[in-house]
This record gives structure tokens, C-alpha cells and sequence, in this order.
């Protein structure tokens, strides 16, 4: 319960996720390492009487939607398709975002356009042509991948993307997203911590994984999905860092305790899956 003070345990023994980060926001500190590389999904907004918002637990069904934020003066409509970015010669650390869209029963939705628009390594927006901007959809699977840059920074505001996605025949979400450990997330009037994406850096660049829930009913989603063809994976299994599964024929070691569910295969999550 909210006004319960003391730190509920995962099944594992381990304190959970959502009590973890409920401490962490109360307490006016950044999001621990240690959960940067679980996958974000949205959480819950304020409960009443709460001074800071509480966090969910992992997508499920009933789940809250991402919160939307605003859009701010720098969008532009009419951005190409792309799934990228960056250009030959673009400076700025390589950034990877990927993730999935979900309804309000965590079931994935496919066909879902995802509009992003940045700054560019030196804080600058492009209000002329389309540099750091551009339109992808889900799949079918309901996972999106976008490949850019780390943006810069410019007064006032902390790091960010910013990002409108809508599913077919639905209203637009406008929001933004954020990166842990910034200085600057302490003092930016809009950061919103149940924005953060999960980040770790891969030699050089980094990699960001954020699952966006929509206010899109849904009936109940499907229970465990069977064992992976040839694999040992298998939805609804909680795997510790170190454990290892085979998938499709290839082998992965696990990077992120978490529970498995459709759409986080080893191939399609990089985030929580390294093969080898």
C-alpha cells in the first residue's frame, strides 16, 4: 500500500522495481543503476495525497497510459519515413531508442506511427529543413527501433526527445522522453521521471529502451507464450542477470533481471539479451 514505508520484496526476496524507484523519487535522487537497464514503461500518475508519482511494475493489464507532455515550439509536420537519423559525418554520440507500444492490457499494437524530433549535438533544432526529425510505425510485433544521436543540450531544458505517436484511428500522444542521470533533470520545470528511458552505453554509443502504453482498450492480453522453437525462452519466466537461453537456434546470456513476455525475445532486446 501507498502509505505502507517499508520496502516490499519481489518473489525473488529482492525489493521490486516499483518500490525501489517510489523510494528513489520521494527522496529527491536519480533512477539507480541498477534499474537502468530494465525496460521503462509508462507508470502511474500521481496516487492521491502522493507528493511524486508512483511507478509501475512491469506492463500489465489495466496499466496506466505514457503521460503526454508538450509539444513544445519545434515541431514540424511532414517529416520523411526513416528509421535513422543520423548521416555519414553526423558528430555526436550514437544513440539506439527501441522499445514497443502497447494497449491498456499490455497487448502489442502493430501499425502505430511514431513521430521524433530532437536537438542536434550543439542544442539546435533544425526549423528549415528535416535533420533530426523523422516518421517510422511499428511492426507487427509492435516494436519500433530509431537510430540517432545523444542531443545536446540547450538553456532551460535538460536532455530529450520528443516523440508523437498515435495508433490508427486514435488520438495523438505527444510526449517526451528523458535520460537518467542527467544534472539537469533536477531542474527542468517539464522533466517528468516516469519518462525515463532505461540507457547503458555499448563502447562508444548508447543504447535507450522506453515501451509506450496507449489509452487503447484492449481485452486481456494472452497468458505465457510457449517455449521459443528451438530455444529454451519462454514468456513468462524470470530470468537473473547471468542466465542463459537459446532462442531460434542462437544462444544469449541475460544482461537485466526482468520476467519474459511476447515481444522481449532475445533477438528483438538487446537491452536485456546478449548473444554468446
Amino acid at each position: 500500500m501507498d502509505g505502507d514505508r517499508t520496502t516490499p520484496a519481489s518473489p525473488t526476496g529482492h525489493p521490486s522495481r516499483k518500490a525501489v524507484l517510489r523510494a528513489a523519487l520521494a527522496a529527491g535522487v536519480a533512477t539507480p543503476v541498477a534499474l537502468m537497464g530494465v525496460p521503462q514503461l509508462a507508470r502511474a500518475g500521481t496516487a492521491a495525497g502522493a507528493t511524486t508519482p508512483e511507478p509501475t511494475p512491469a506492463c500489465d493489464d489495466g496499466d496506466d497510459p505514457t503521460p503526454p507532455q508538450m509539444e513544445g515550439p519545434y515541431f514540424k509536420p511532414d517529416s520523411p519515413r526513416r528509421t535513422s537519423l543520423v548521416e555519414s559525418g553526423t558528430p555526436g554520440v550514437r544513440l539506439t531508442v527501441s522499445g514497443w507500444v502497447f494497449g491498456l492490457a499490455c497487448r502489442p499494437l502493430g501499425g502505430v506511427l511514431l513521430d521524433f524530433w530532437q536537438a542536434d549535438v550543439n542544442g539546435a533544432y533544425d526549423n528549415t529543413g528535416f535533420r533530426f526529425r523523422g516518421h517510422q510505425f511499428t511492426d507487427a510485433q509492435g516494436a519500433f527501433r530509431l537510430s540517432t544521436i545523444v542531443p545536446g543540450l540547450y538553456p532551460g531544458r535538460t536532455r530529450h526527445l520528443h516523440v508523437k505517436v498515435q495508433a490508427p484511428g486514435r488520438p495523438v500522444l505527444t510526449t517526451q522522453l528523458y535520460f537518467p542521470g542527467e544534472p539537469r533533470n533536477n531542474t527542468d520545470a517539464l522533466f517528468d521521471p516516469r519518462l525515463l528511458m532505461t540507457v547503458r552505453d555499448t563502447g562508444g554509443a548508447r543504447e535507450a529502451a522506453f515501451d509506450f502504453v496507449l489509452d487503447i482498450p484492449q481485452s486481456p492480453g494472452p497468458g505465457p507464450s510457449p517455449t521459443a522453437p528451438g530455444g529454451t525462452w519462454a514468456a513468462g519466466t524470470t530470468y537473473p542477470a547471468g542466465a542463459r537461453v537459446t532462442y531460434a537456434g542462437r544462444a544469449y546470456v541475460c544482461l537485466q533481471s526482468h520476467t519474459a513476455q511476447a515481444g522481449w525475445e532475445p533477438p528483438a532486446a538487446p537491452a536485456l539479451w546478449r548473444a554468446g
